[in-house]
């Protein structure tokens, strides 16, 4: 066993102990950060298992009879708008206005929903670099600090600063990291759904305006 085996290993506990107040503030940011942003990946991952579950049972169901069923899913939401527009308005000489207009309404509302919780994503993939890097920053200048004070630029008054920006780096790139991967996920998957919506919107204004036959509805 060589000298070095026997020395206790420091690890992320020490990091904490040796930390001051205003990286254990730092550390706390970023820590929060990760929360919130998984948290949101989570949340919209489990909203979108079950809003594809649910929109393919309606899809089903619209393309054997169409009609406004549940609004529990974009879809459904979508059609509803466009049925209850057109109930109202069928006897009168501007129903297919009224109906486009319902229908952009509604792709608007469903497009607000899609965005929900990729504002906290975005801020954190855009800030948590910068919050690990004034760590960084404040590590290095704890460092110099020891060096001026001792007179000595010895790896004993550096390493450990030194260690706590490095550590503080990792920290930062790790919560953006997984934020930024999950943001731009979820904005090509809203992309893809906004498509898809915006066809199913045509089918429906060709279905109820148009008098299409109801089996060529998505």
């Amino acid at each position: 066993m060589t000298l070095t085996d026997s020395l206790p290993q420091p690890g992320f506990a020490h990091f904490l102990s040796q930390a001051d107040a205003m990286a254990q503030f730092v550390l706390l940011v970023l820590l929060v950060m990760s929360v919130a942003s998984w948290y949101v990946i989570l949340v919209r991952l489990l909203r979108g298992w079950r809003r594809g579950r649910r929109s393919r049972a309606f899809l089903a169901g619209f393309r054997a009879a169409p009609a406004a069923g549940p609004a529990e899913e974009p879809y459904g939401r979508l059609a509803a708008a466009a049925f209850r527009a057109w109930g109202r308005h069928a006897g009168g000489g501007q129903a297919g206005e009224w109906l486009a207009r319902a229908l952009r309404r509604g792709l608007l509302d469903e497009a607000a929903r899609l965005e929900s919780g990729l504002a906290v994503l975005a801020s954190v993939a855009a800030s948590a670099p910068f919050v690990g890097l004034f760590g960084t920053v404040w590590g290095i200048y704890h460092a110099l600090l020891a060096i001026g004070v001792t007179g000595r630029a010895g790896l004993e008054q550096v390493a450990g600063p030194v260690g706590e920006a490095l550590v503080m780096t990792a920290i930062g790139l790790s919560v953006a990291i997984p934020a930024v991967l999950a943001y731009n996920a979820f904005q090509r998957g809203n992309r893809v759904l906004q498509a898809e919506l915006d066809g199913f919107a045509h089918d429906l204004y060709d279905h109820l305006a148009g008098g299409s036959p109801a089996g060529e509805a998505r």
